[in-house]
């Protein structure tokens, strides 16, 4: 089983996980190297180190989006549910509308709960990262 850095995976989830540019990352199985491919030309410019078939599914995993693993208004939600049961259905409000991170790190910050949003978001991050290297049988390296 070929390991990969959790760093720099969390750095690629994070890669393909922008809304602005349409990036891709892919983990080789055998090596556990990641390869990132930018949505945007001439912004990584490491294009002739991606293999040529890192789409082949047997050679190489994508890393998925933060929406494939539940990273998103979900994990928000179930943020708020533990730490702002008071504001839940608030919360459920603001993510029915463009900008609603914005809008919920706003109601973080007048809560002061900001830093303990970040620690959450990043814990629950790791978790799932480690859960899709196991289902697709990369092992982690710290």
């Amino acid at each position: 089983m070929s390991t990969v850095n959790l760093s720099e995976l969390h750095g690629a989830l994070e890669w393909v996980s922008d809304e602005l540019m349409d990036n891709e990352a892919y983990v080789c199985r055998r090596t556990g190297k990641i390869f990132w491919i930018s949505g945007e030309p001439g912004v990584l410019d490491r294009k002739d180190e991606v293999p040529a078939d890192v789409e082949n599914a047997e050679k190489y995993v994508p890393v998925p989006h933060g929406h494939d693993l539940d990273l998103g208004s979900r994990l928000a939600f179930d943020f708020a549910r533990q730490f702002l049961a008071d504001q839940y259905d608030d919360v459920r409000s603001i993510f029915r509308h463009r900008g609603a991170y914005r809008r919920f790190k706003d109601l973080l910050q007048r809560r002061d709960s900001l830093e303990e949003w970040y620690a959450y978001s990043e814990e629950r991050t790791i978790k799932a990262l480690k859960e899709w290297c196991k289902s697709e049988g990369l092992g982690i390296e710290q």
